[in-house]
């Protein structure tokens, strides 16, 4: 019963019924009879709930994983479950810190993942990291040449070893790449194909952020009225299975791509977005996606020379972080600040 609940799981997470997901990782640590197994469940656990949008509560069940595993000498545990258990739940780590505000300690942790995955040649174990953890941080700091390097590694590793779903997440990879470098046609294909190709084979679960990226190219390219009606799948989709951790940048989005059209109501469209996004961002307490919301909000402001209010939203929140400050997010933020004042 044990394993046939972790192969459900496995399932319900890659076709992207989160909540689903959390419930079998439930049972397959209330079924477990070695401490080992339990800690997997742990991991099963915050996986699911890191997709939910619960941060807090899935780094508290990641860090007890990490704390009390041991990685068993004989691969058992990479024969059973796919992948060296410990990268497992650092890929998850990953993104939920960069979420809480810590870019530097999320881009350290990817690499020394990255080193223990190579270590380990286990490439299923590598290409997930890539995949689900590394390429995706890369792209949220905007370090290019990070993406670059990431985005290579994973389809020259899928390619070697006949992993065709990842070498899909590899191409969607490439296209976000080259539309961050301004090259929004080839981009958009290269993107559209990848995530195309994902979804025929039911590994959806990054499906909704590439949406995402796929407006933004769109955007890029003056395809407004495209872009907007990806947006919108993207939102639908991420309340229909719930898919949360990225909401706040999705309402994000969508208020930069209303704001674009210089409509007469543009931007109070805009600027109702924006609050959505802070509001959404705030509810779970996602420190580096609630600064994005009040960038783009207190820009907005600044335009309508609302200047103090501007300054006095993005003030409060760039000063709650620690680390990060040669991240973009950061770099533009005290930019920001900066004309402000």
């Amino acid at each position: 019963m044990q394993i046939i609940s972790w192969g459900l799981f496995a399932e319900s997470i890659n076709s992207g019924n989160f909540r689903t997901a959390l419930d079998l990782g439930k049972r397959f640590r209330d079924l477990a009879t070695e401490p080992a197994d339990r800690l997997i469940g742990e991991r099963l656990i915050g996986t699911a709930l890191h997709f939910l949008g619960d941060q807090t509560s899935a780094r508290q069940h990641i860090e007890r994983m990490l704390a009390a595993y041991t990685t068993p000498v004989n691969s058992a545990h990479i024969i059973r479950f796919q992948n060296e258990q410990t990268v497992a739940a650092r890929r998850v780590l990953v993104p939920i810190l960069w979420l809480q505000g810590f870019p530097d300690q999320a881009m350290q942790m990817v690499e020394e993942a990255i080193a223990d995955s190579l270590a380990a040649d286990h490439a299923l174990t590598l290409c997930n990291l890539l995949a689900q953890s590394a390429c995706p941080l890369a792209f949220l700091t905007n370090d290019l040449g990070a993406a670059d390097r990431f985005t290579t590694m994973l389809i020259e590793y899928a390619i070697r070893h006949s992993l065709d779903v990842w070498h899909a997440y590899g191409r969607c990879f490439d296209g976000i790449l080259r539309i961050r470098r301004g090259d929004f046609g080839s981009g958009v294909t290269r993107l559209r194909d990848g995530g195309s190709e994902l979804r025929q084979a039911g590994f959806t679960q990054y499906y909704t952020p590439y949406l995402a990226a796929l407006a933004e190219g769109l955007g890029g390219y003056g395809e407004i009225a495209a872009a907007l009606t990806v947006i919108d799948e993207s939102l639908a989709r991420a309340a229909e299975i719930e898919e949360l951790w990225c909401l706040p940048e999705l309402l994000r989005i969508k208020g930069e791509l209303i704001k674009s059209q210089n409509a007469a109501d543009a931007t109070a469209g805009a600027e109702a977005h924006f609050r959505q996004a802070l509001n959404c961002a705030r509810e779970q307490q996602a420190l580096s996606w609630q600064l994005r919301s009040v960038t783009s909000l207190s820009r907005l402001l600044k335009d309508q020379d609302r200047v103090a209010e501007a300054r006095d939203l993005l003030g409060p929140i760039y000063r709650r972080f620690t680390e990060g400050f040669g991240t973009a997010d950061l770099i533009e933020a005290a930019g920001l600040l900066q004309q402000l004042r």
